[in-house]
């Protein structure tokens, strides 16, 4: 009986455990594999909460949920069951090195430049000979599958159900019928990265002003200020955040007609939806690769600080207690932003 793939076309094992954007980025590496190995089998492994983001992607034969509480010497022999032609090494952690080394095979990574990231760092010497996005440096890992990338954004693909759910939802709460919803996540895992709570109230009221609906969105951490923010706008401004899987949050983004968020996950999520974003980067920089990509219609809006790059994943605390690089990104601007990406 045919398994519906050739058996000379690659086996291809693909291993990122997190997070939401770090997984949407690998998406166009996926792609490119897909196209230049039709017939290839592509699976991916990653954390179990994750598996949403990958689920429904037509370029991906199965997705692996490692569980919680899984060790990883079971990860390892799940490897070991598959004689895989390529394993992709997309995370380039300790954790993943030491699944390397119990599950020898034909591995590959790729740079996560680290002496050029601490440069820019902390010694505010600027080390990249150029700036490549995370979403290419994936493909250092699949140098022998001959791809590259084709230009296009991460792809984040929704199950009907999810569309489905979320169309019934914003119904109910009375939204999404207006000249233009738009989506906002004020939440961050790092505190550096968030915008003060007046700010995103102030763009918040200034949006409801001129006639959009608002929907705020984020996780159970977020439910507090997000619910704040909703009330205090209202109405036309309703709280989603906690209350929403992934595929859900991406297709309230892919019906907003842009999202405003930080340096998080879920702008990647809108780019990978095809939702214009208007990012606000404090503590993080362009050269670490994080920007939205290959988004045509997206915005990042910055402040020139010389203390700015201070962490390359944002920290508990501004290290200079002044937090400038987010305080001085006026909601004013930020609005102006909006307008350019939906004019």
């Amino acid at each position: 009986m045919s398994t519906g793939f050739d058996h000379l076309a690659p086996d291809i094992l693909a291993v990122r455990f997190s997070a939401i954007g770090d997984l949407l980025l690998t998406t166009p590496l996926l792609r490119a594999i897909r196209t230049r190995h039709p017939g290839a089998r592509i699976a991916v492994l990653t954390k179990e909460r994750y598996v949403p983001l990958l689920i429904d992607n037509p370029n991906v034969n199965e997705v692996f949920g490692m569980d919680p509480d899984e060790a990883l010497r079971q990860v390892a022999d799940l490897i070991r069951s598959v004689e895989y032609s390529h394993l992709l090494d997309l995370h380039g952690n300790l954790r993943t090195l030491a699944l390397r080394r119990m599950a020898p095979g034909p591995w590959s990574s790729f740079s996560k430049a680290r002496v050029a990231r601490a440069a820019l760092i902390f010694a505010k010497r600027n080390l990249y000979r150029r700036t490549i996005p995370m979403a290419e440096r994936y493909f250092e890992a699949a140098a022998g599958l001959d791809v590259e990338p084709d230009g296009s954004p991460p792809e984040f693909f929704l199950s009907a159900k999810a569309v489905e759910r979320v169309a019934a939802r914003l119904t109910h709460l009375g939204v999404g019928g207006g000249p233009a919803l738009v989506a906002i996540a004020p939440g961050a895992a790092h505190a550096t990265k968030r915008w003060p709570p007046l700010y995103w109230l102030e763009l918040a009221k200034r949006l409801r002003a001129t006639g959009a609906e608002i929907v705020v969105l984020g996780g159970p951490d977020d439910m507090p200020l997000a619910e704040w923010i909703a009330s205090s706008a209202a109405p036309g401004a309703v709280s989603l955040a906690g209350m929403l899987e992934l595929q859900e949050t991406g297709a309230v983004i892919k019906r907003s007609a842009a999202l405003i968020s930080g340096d998080t996950g879920v702008m990647h999520m809108a780019t990978g939806v095809g939702t214009p974003v208007v990012a606000l980067f404090g503590p993080t920089v362009r050269e670490f690769g994080f920007f939205p990509y290959r988004s045509e219609r997206s915005t990042v809006v910055e402040r020139t600080l010389g203390c700015r790059p201070c962490s390359s994943q944002g920290g508990a605390r501004c290290p200079l207690g002044h937090h400038r690089c987010m305080r001085q990104i006026a909601p004013e601007a930020v609005y102006s932003a909006l307008c350019s990406v939906l004019a």
